[in-house]
């Protein structure tokens, strides 16, 4: 954006003048006091929205007039310093210990009478190309066909579930071999439930748009209390690493809470090579990776919990044969591990069955006959 003439400036509202005089700062237009014209400060490089893969440097440089008098240029990422320079060279900014996502790299010019600054935004992909995983069914047991599966944990040979739909939602004790319940309870009609996870004696239970979870003991599953939500967006999956509750919100984010306070204390951003990785639902800690379903497919992510980057995809594609399958069957969603035995289960919405898998490599494409 450039401004001709003079009388032009003069146009402008008498609050951005008065500030570009007391101030000397803009974020988008710089006030010259030397000649007639307004330039912008802009970066050279590197290009608004620029992807770059973790580990990999971004050089920042600012496109600055030959002419422009420049005392000091500060460096700020997602607001903290990360370098200073006294002229308009490159600055090289490591990224190998940041996580994933939108950074915000901020420039503040200072010529020694006023300061000028200047934003871009780059945006951090996973540097790895996840490896991929295919399945073999090891047993099958019977899971509900009513049950719309939103949570799903293994302990002590029985299955903690919780289901979802409006006038539907439950949340279960299951016995793993024949797929009955006992106790069982049913949430009040005007909640959708969502991910369940045990701590301790407790149980904590997500409802989807209502921005509530519930707290029940863990062996009766009378509530014994609420907490509100945070910044998380809405209640899809939830899991416990032993320190820590996992929450997905149905975005590329998984946040982490305090497991007395149940407050949001940070969060991951979700990316693979490509992008960002979306719609992350059921979640499950499997030797300190979180594995994701990702709704309306038959994938799981299995995710770096520190950078967010998805190391594998496991496909589950076909797991459920035709035979098995019901008008009402629904998508996959379900995981469960089973830290002593070394058993990994799975399901979905409404299925007819729950699988004890192994995974394999999967054969590409390229060498199948």
């Amino acid at each position: 954006m450039h401004f001709g003439q003079t009388n032009t400036l003069v146009k402008l509202p008498k609050l951005i003048l008065l500030i570009c005089l007391l101030t000397g700062i803009t974020f988008v237009i710089s006030c010259k006091n030397s000649g007639s014209q307004t330039q912008v400060l802009s970066f050279k490089t590197p290009e608004q929205g620029q992807g770059y893969g973790l580990g990999e440097d971004v050089k920042v440089q600012l496109d600055v007039p030959a002419d422009e008098k420049i005392s000091n240029i500060s460096y700020l990422l997602d607001g903290k310093v990360v370098g200073t320079k006294n002229d308009a060279t490159a600055l090289t900014i490591k990224t190998d210990s940041l996580s994933l996502g939108y950074k915000l790299i901020t420039a503040i010019v200072d010529n020694g009478s006023k300061k000028d600054t200047a934003t871009i935004n780059i945006v951090l992909k996973s540097a790895v190309k996840p490896t991929q995983f295919s399945y073999k069914v090891i047993n099958t047991f019977p899971h509900d066909t009513s049950s719309y599966t939103q949570g799903l944990e293994y302990h002590n040979g029985r299955l903690l579930e919780s289901s979802g739909e409006y006038g539907f939602s439950t949340l279960k004790w299951v016995n793993l071999q024949t797929g009955k319940a006992s106790p069982k309870i049913e949430l009040d009609k005007k909640f959708f439930g969502e991910g369940s996870t045990l701590i301790g004696d407790k149980i904590i239970l997500l409802t989807w748009k209502e921005d509530v979870g519930f707290i029940y003991d863990a062996k009766t599953l009378k509530q014994v209390g609420t907490f509100p939500y945070q910044n998380s967006r809405e209640g899809w999956g939830l899991a416990f690493d032993g320190k820590r509750i996992v929450k997905s919100d149905g975005t590329n984010r998984i946040w982490f809470l305090n497991k007395d306070t149940y407050k949001e204390e940070n969060y991951i951003d979700v990316y693979d090579n490509n992008g960002q990785v979306d719609q992350l639902n059921e979640l499950e800690v499997v030797d300190g990776k979180i594995y994701a379903n990702i709704y309306q497919t038959d994938k799981i992510a299995v995710i770096d919990p520190k950078s967010g980057s998805v190391l594998s995809y496991i496909d589950l594609t076909g797991i459920l044969p035709a035979k098995d399958r019901f008008p009402n069957t629904d998508v996959l969603n379900g995981i469960a591990w089973d830290a002593a035995g070394k058993r990994l289960f799975v399901t979905g919405k409404k299925f007819s069955k729950l699988f004890q898998i192994q995974l394999v490599p999967a054969v590409p494409a390229s060498k199948q006959d």
